[in-house]
């Protein structure tokens, strides 16, 4: 398949750019390389595609919200689908600067869409979130009501779902809405707990707890989590569905714990007061992925966190200087 994919040198765009290489597709990969974490951190991912790329990968700088780079690309590579994994994220981010949220994660979610319909695409794989299942029980099904989000990052992507189930009664559009649950692994995001945690035990930084590590998170292994996103290629009609851990969810202190162990070095923790945005615990239902994707995970946390531990300590020469600069 020829497949464009917005988000290339994000952290699940990147493996899931490299799972798709490794199945033979051809991918045109988009990314405004933005500073919103360490551009070396994105430029790295990138160096890793290049390398196994034998030629089927390109990578194009640019905007999701150039409308006109977005109807050359579909016009000059002529995709079978498109797997839009660029947006804004982040909860905490989200509420310091909500309109950069909305552009991105609205505006060029709907761009893109108007540009495939225009140049007869009809395969959308569209990222959403966990965070969308703010204030409801635990495990998430995909049939819970998700209609009071509780930050704007949230609100954005529970609206993306909306546009895009609007596109899909409209021009017959085929998406997968994919709810990604916590994505942890090698050459993660900064700005999330487990590469964040890793870097400040390892460096003697502390570690800043928000409430008492009680709260539990569905971590989802990046590879995983790619896995699914390449399963979802298929069509669908329209379905939303969730990528998570499994329903096996563990706490931030038992991640801390974990990564203790890894690293050989006790962790400097301040608490301070819990953050509203947040949610308290999530924890994945992933039947209809089963059912539809024939997708499980695979890879346990303590499995998991040891990986991205290993990959931490090869690469802090170069990451640990980017990590400790930015403030994320």
């Amino acid at each position: 398949m020829r497949i464009l994919l917005t988000g290339c040198a994000g952290f699940i765009g990147w493996k899931t750019c490299e799972q798709l290489l490794d199945a033979g597709h051809t991918i045109t990969g988009l990314d405004n390389l933005n500073d919103s974490y360490p551009v070396a951190l994105k430029k790295w991912r990138l160096g890793e595609l290049e390398k196994g790329s034998q030629g089927h990968f390109q990578f194009v700088e640019g905007d999701l919200l150039d409308r006109k780079l977005l109807a050359r690309l579909l016009q000059d590579t002529k995709p079978d689908a498109v797997i839009n994994l660029a947006a804004r994220a982040g909860v905490r981010a989200s509420i310091a600067d909500p309109l950069s949220y909305v552009e991105t994660n609205l505006s060029g979610a709907v761009g893109l869409m108007e540009e495939m319909c225009r140049a007869g695409v009809k395969k959308l794989v569209h990222a959403s979130s966990s965070s969308v299942y703010a204030g409801q029980q635990p495990p998430f099904n995909e049939d819970q009501p998700v209609d009071r989000p509780q930050s704007p990052y949230a609100a954005s992507k529970k609206a993306s779902e909306i546009l895009a189930h609007a596109w899909h009664d409209l021009y017959q559009l085929d998406v997968s809405v994919l709810r990604f649950f916590t994505v942890y692994g090698p050459g993660g995001r900064p700005d999330m707990s487990p590469l964040k945690f890793i870097h400040r035990i390892v460096q003697g930084e502390t570690i800043v707890l928000y409430g008492n590590g009680e709260q539990q998170r569905d971590f989802t292994f990046v590879d995983d989590i790619a896995r699914g996103v390449v399963a979802s290629l298929k069509p669908a009609g329209f379905e939303i569905i969730n990528l998570g851990g499994g329903n096996e969810p563990i706490t931030i202190n038992q991640m801390i714990e974990l990564m203790e162990g890894f690293v050989g070095k006790k962790a400097i923790i301040e608490k301070q007061a819990w953050n509203p945005a947040d949610m308290r615990h999530t924890a994945a239902d992933i039947t209809k992925a089963s059912r539809l994707l024939n997708w499980i995970p695979q890879v346990k946390p303590e499995v998991g966190f040891k990986e991205l531990a290993d990959w931490y300590l090869k690469e802090q020469a170069w990451l640990a200087p980017e990590l400790s600069v930015y403030n994320g």
